[in-house]
């Protein structure tokens, strides 16, 4: 598997397509890793794009360089993490594909550096931009899982029982029998990393101001709080059966974005829905990238 290595990683990543294409990053959200765009990248592979699919810090390959760097990872230095590997393959513009914590990485990026971004799509975790506000009771309730890392008792939990909270998202988060054992211990092997535990907490806690942010990053992180809206070219796919952000939430997305935008809703599918239905995502992408 190729690698770059940065200031403070060595990123691990997929790279398919024509080599010469538009460039694209593909970015995974958590609890995942990059084969979640395996079979999204297989149905493009003959479009003139060049898709690069990294591990984020913490996941699987991707490791730190330094024993002492703190293990964060706020939207802000994931984004640094991003543009620090498109630094390194020589990449200057492209467009951004983020699912879950990518969807927040890839506002990160159009934000931080408007004039390498093309246009963005993101995938079931809502825009950020303008800042967070404490959710109401209902959606709380489903965001359980980072209420329970933002605690002591719980971080301890998770430390010995990684796979085992993993798991019970992908249970919740979308219809049964949505995937198969193979697939999720596949993936689960990337949960191994070291950092892990340590990347996961942080990037939840520090969204409730319950940790800070990467110090290098403040200045994106104050910047994508003062940011109402996007002017690039958008979309915004969701699953109608998605268990921790329901379709709802995304109904007032289309005010995140002054340029072209569409929300499209997938029927049946949950919170992943490049493993759920590459078909369709597959085909919304190719037609929104070709753009």
């Amino acid at each position: 598997m190729p690698h770059v290595r940065t200031e403070d990683l060595n990123i691990e990543f997929f790279e398919t397509g024509a080599q010469h294409g538009k460039p694209v990053l593909l970015l995974h959200g958590w609890p995942d890793d990059a084969t979640t765009w395996n079979a999204v990248a297989d149905r493009l592979k003959d479009r003139h794009l060049r898709l690069v699919i990294p591990y984020l810090r913490g996941f699987g390959p991707t490791t730190l360089r330094h024993h002492n760097a703190p293990r964060t990872a706020n939207g802000g230095i994931l984004a640094m993490d991003a543009i620090a590997l498109m630094d390194g393959l020589g990449i200057e513009r492209f467009s951004v594909v983020g699912h879950d914590w990518g969807s927040h990485i890839a506002e990160c990026l159009a934000i931080g550096w408007p004039d390498r971004v093309e246009r963005i799509a993101q995938l079931s975790s809502t825009p950020r931009m303008g800042g967070l506000r404490t959710p109401r009771f209902r959606q709380s309730q489903l965001y359980w899982y980072q209420w329970f890392m933002a605690t002591k008792r719980g971080a301890e939990a998770i430390a010995k029982d990684p796979k085992g909270f993993a798991r019970i998202q992908w249970e919740n988060w979308a219809p049964d029998g949505w995937f198969d054992e193979a697939t999720f211990e596949a993936v689960a092997k990337s949960f191994e990393n070291p950092d892990w535990v340590a990347v996961s907490l942080h990037s939840y806690r520090v969204r409730w101001e319950e940790a800070e942010p990467d110090p290098r990053s403040v200045w994106l992180e104050d910047n994508v709080k003062e940011t109402e809206s996007l002017s690039l070219p958008a979309i915004f796919i969701q699953g109608e059966e998605d268990g921790v952000t329901p379709a709802a939430m995304s109904e007032t997305v289309r005010e995140k974005f002054t340029g072209p935008f569409e929300r499209i809703l997938l029927q049946n599918v949950g919170h992943f829905p490049q493993r759920e239905d590459p078909e369709a995502v597959a085909r919304e992408l190719g037609v929104f990238l070709d753009g």
